[in-house]
């Protein structure tokens, strides 16, 4: 039987990423769930082995959740462009190196899509993934995905949001991810998706 999550209940966000800790923390508020990061808690980070979102995200929740002895919410999550064959993908953060550069990292991207010679809006489509694992002590474990797609612009513009936001123009909008308000970009964003999903299956 699946587990539910009540009103009230404390849950660990697997991420020591704080600006993925934050945009978790305000889409869990409206539910009453109280979410402490990994980080808080000294819980190490362990090494992303998987091959894909979902099974990095799953590794994450089920080492937090049972470090913890709480329920665990983890997030794997990158952009994925077509022009790279899905390239940065879930090396997303590892592109930005060690000291984490997402600067370096949107200007890897676009380099490699200037040798691609993806110049034009159509050759520069992309999507943002987003896996999302909850995992309990006893190592039940749901992964819940979402996807938002749109192209990508350089220079970057913004500088609300973290990562590659600032460079991720969403189909439909005049407005990047990094000039978006906080409120916009969660209502839109490919983590709000895989969050709705969660929010359905486990807290509804």
């Amino acid at each position: 039987m699946a587990h539910k999550l009540k009103t009230g209940a404390r849950l660990v966000v697997a991420s020591h990423n704080p600006g993925k800790v934050n945009e978790i923390r305000a889409l869990l508020e409206p539910y009453g769930v109280e979410a402490v990061a990994a980080g808080e808690l000294d819980l190490p980070e362990p090494e992303e082995t998987g091959e894909t979102f979902a099974a990095n995200a799953e590794l994450k929740a089920k080492a937090a959740a049972r470090l913890s002895g709480l329920p665990a919410l983890a997030d794997d999550s990158g952009l994925e462009v077509a022009a790279l064959v899905g390239a940065p993908g879930i090396y997303s953060a590892r592109w930005a190196g060690e000291a984490k550069d997402f600067t370096r990292a949107m200007e890897r991207v676009e380099k490699a899509l200037r040798e691609k010679r993806a110049i034009q809006p159509q050759q520069r489509r992309a999507n943002f993934t987003c896996a999302l694992a909850l995992a309990h002590p006893d190592g039940a474990c749901d992964t819940f995905e979402g996807k938002v797609f749109g192209t990508l612009v350089w220079p970057p513009r913004g500088t609300h949001g973290f990562g590659y936001d600032p460079i991720f123009l969403p189909r439909g909008a005049q407005l990047t991810f990094g000039e978006m308000e906080p409120d916009k970009k969660h209502a839109q964003s490919h983590r709000a998706r895989a969050f709705e999903k969660f929010i359905k299956a486990r807290l509804r």
